[in-house]
């Protein structure tokens, strides 16, 4: 008897979820997940214009154009930027430099969020730091703008600070009321020499943004 009600009640249950849910419903919900996961937009801030290239303000756009040219990938003007495709273990990186000015910047990481369905959580944004030395590393899954105009804009326009920032200290070496001045200043010599390493440890933290997962990737490269 209780052998043959575990079966009725076993073929009742399996029944059950059949009718609420049909197979080809979910392998689709499993294939968008597996899309939308596998996508990654990866953000270098900075102003265009051939005086702001050297400049410490544009690190970001520095480091993914570092990245690119490693990787042998080329930008491709587009709407509100230049962008370039990588992809990398089953992973697409998008590399985007925002054309809007850097007090714009939003407006452009919100396009290209909405036009390939990327999701927030897998979205990394590259700025310069005052308050780290120089070369330092500081990754954050969230936190405030700091001042930064770039990531001002970035908040107002999606609404929430609940992004990954990464963050490279351009160090704060200027006299009082020279903050400008400094930071759309060219690096010096020293720095020069030093950067070529730097930029070689932040294409590392690209790819391992979207291949090892933020909580590894802030325990290997935070502080470095």
């Amino acid at each position: 008897m209780i052998k043959w009600l575990n079966t009725l009640f076993s073929k009742i249950k399996t029944e059950d979820n059949t009718d609420r849910i049909k197979p080809e419903l979910i392998e689709n919900q499993k294939n968008n997940i597996k899309n939308v996961s596998n996508k990654f937009l990866i953000v270098g801030l900075g102003n265009i214009g051939a005086e702001y290239v050297n400049t410490r303000h544009n690190i970001g756009f520095k480091i993914v154009d570092f990245f690119t040219k490693k990787e042998g990938i080329n930008f491709e003007t587009l709407k509100l930027g230049a962008l370039a495709k990588y992809k990398f273990k089953g992973r697409t990186f998008l590399l985007l430099k925002p054309n809007t000015f850097m007090n714009l910047s939003g407006k452009a990481v919100k396009y290209w969020m909405d036009k390939e369905n990327i999701p927030l959580e897998n979205i990394l944004i590259i700025t310069d730091d005052l308050n780290l030395s120089f070369g330092k590393i500081r990754i954050r899954k969230k936190g405030s703008d700091g001042g930064h105009n770039g990531l001002k804009s970035i908040h107002v326009t999606l609404n929430t600070t609940d992004y990954t920032r990464f963050r490279f200290g351009i160090s704060d070496e200027f006299k009082k009321g020279k903050q400008i001045d400094y930071v759309l200043g060219e690096w010096d010599e020293d720095e020069k020499v030093a950067l070529p390493e730097r930029l070689e440890l932040a294409s590392e933290i690209i790819k391992s943004f979207g291949t090892a997962g933020l909580e590894n990737m802030m325990t290997t490269f935070n502080g470095k």
